[in-house]
């Protein structure tokens, strides 16, 4: 358990409540230990990613993290910075695929900056490639000028595309590979190994090549042509960002972060959001329903997955609605009062 920093601790520990619940009702005892990660981790040890986490993240099942950073350490010129242990997890652990499901909720399309009939029937999930690309590349900066390399090998790009692949497989057997091909060789390298792999190990699957700029069009323009996309890294970042408009808000999305084995790391797409710490009514639900994922990825726990998820859209339809969801002047529910709302319907 990763609480992190800002609102963490709060929404970590909505998801904690929910796990105990759904425990208590199929028969399971999860043991959670808690460690330090990003900015709570430099006040205590000076670094982002202290040992100790790693051992621990090393020996769990599974990491539940809730968020890192804040406008404490964001000097970008400090040796170390919250967002540097996120990554040096994601690299130890060798998580190179993060799952973001973007699924509207009906119950709250008016939420979402899109006009409802365009998200009715949206189901898409992206799926990033992690540890590889720009922000992994060599990197220096002088007074006058600086770089980032976005570096890929064949094997880095074909482990994310059968996974992908699987994931459509099971899906509606679309799979969209977004790149930058017209530009970037590291692009053309990806479109390369998508057009031998997938007709090669995945002929049920049909796929399509698309512009990360086009790409970033049409998720507004037509989401619901979108099954399960697959792109690197950086493009993966805005991409999920941007998607998340589909659902109305950061406040909805969970994620998880997969690698060759069953361990994972699951977490809330949204930031640590300094401004509503300490309030009490951060969104816990993206991270209850990053728990589910964790269920279903880690533990192999399906039917409790869907449970949690269930648990999730009728809290949300009975109208509990925290801030970022409930309607301008309308009366919201607490961080807490969400939670509640979740083990009222398990």
């Amino acid at each position: 358990m990763l609480a992190g920093d800002g609102i963490g601790g709060e929404i970590t520990a909505e998801a904690v409540r929910a796990l105990e619940r759904l425990a208590q009702r199929f028969g399971h005892a999860f043991q959670f230990e808690p460690a330090l990660i990003g900015g709570a981790a430099i006040d205590a040890t000076g670094e982002a990613l202290p040992d100790s986490t790693l051992a621990l993240c090393r020996r769990a099942d599974a990491v539940l993290l809730g968020a890192v950073g804040g406008p404490k350490w964001s000097d970008p010129d400090a040796r170390v910075r919250p967002e540097q242990g996120l990554l040096q997890l994601r690299k130890a652990l060798a998580l190179f695929a993060n799952l973001r499901p973007v699924v509207p909720h009906p119950a709250v399309l008016d939420a979402s900056p899109i006009k409802a009939h365009l998200l009715r029937g949206v189901d898409i999930m992206v799926v990033r490639e992690l540890t590889g690309g720009i922000y992994f590349g060599d990197k220096q900066r002088t007074a006058t000028e600086a770089y980032d390399v976005c570096r890929y090998s064949a094997a880095e790009i074909e482990r994310v595309v059968r996974l992908a692949a699987r994931l459509a497989r099971a899906r509606r057997r679309k799979l969209t590979s977004v790149d930058k091909a017209n530009v970037l060789e590291t692009s053309r390298l990806w479109r390369a190994v998508v057009e031998r792999v997938l007709p090669a190990e995945f002929p049920d699957v049909s796929f399509e090549h698309v512009l990360v700029d086009a790409a970033a069009m049409h998720l507004l323009r037509r989401p619901r042509d979108f099954d399960v996309i697959v792109t690197e890294n950086m493009f993966g970042d805005i991409l999920t960002d941007e998607a998340s408009m589909l659902a109305g808000s950061l406040g909805l999305l969970p994620s998880a972060s997969l690698g060759a084995d069953a361990r994972g790391l699951y977490e809330p797409i949204h930031g640590s959001a300094p401004d509503i710490a300490g309030r009490g009514i951060a969104n816990p639900y993206a991270t209850i329903l990053s728990a589910a994922m964790l269920l279903r990825y880690s533990l192999k726990l399906e039917e409790e997955a869907r449970w949690l998820e269930a648990a999730v859209s009728k809290a949300i339809e009975s109208g509990a609605l925290p801030a970022d969801l409930a309607a301008a002047g309308a009366a919201s529910f607490t961080t807490r009062a969400a939670g509640d709302a979740v083990l009222a319907a398990l």
